[in-house]
């Protein structure tokens, strides 16, 4: 399948690999991949993913200031829930990609 590509203005191409840089850190996909299943509080995230809250607090700072993330407080608690429902078609075509690969390297042992 041939795709036609629009060319993007530099600008735009750097605020695309500012997204992806944010995506490119193992912790801070952990931490979208909890909060698909539902809003979460800080403390729920760092005993689910196993980081210390400082980490916790840090990554989701950015994905907050990224727009991936938002983030609301009740009482003494802040609640974290993914923004931009964006990010769960990007995982999905990933993670079907690295599915295919995957499939392929296996084809290619046997």
């Amino acid at each position: 399948m041939t795709r036609i590509a629009k060319p993007l203005a530099p600008a735009a191409l750097e605020m695309v690999a500012g997204r992806f840089k944010v995506l490119a850190e193992p912790a801070r996909l952990h931490l979208l991949n909890v909060l698909m299943a539902g809003e979460r509080t800080v403390g729920d995230l760092v005993e689910t993913t196993g980081l210390n809250q400082a980490n916790v607090s840090k990554h989701l700072a950015l994905l907050a200031e990224a727009g991936f993330v938002s983030r609301r407080k009740e009482g003494l608690h802040a609640w974290y829930v993914i923004a931009d429902s964006s990010v769960f078609k990007l995982c999905d075509l990933m993670c079907s990609a690295i599915a295919r690969k995957l499939g392929k390297d296996l084809q290619a042992v046997k």
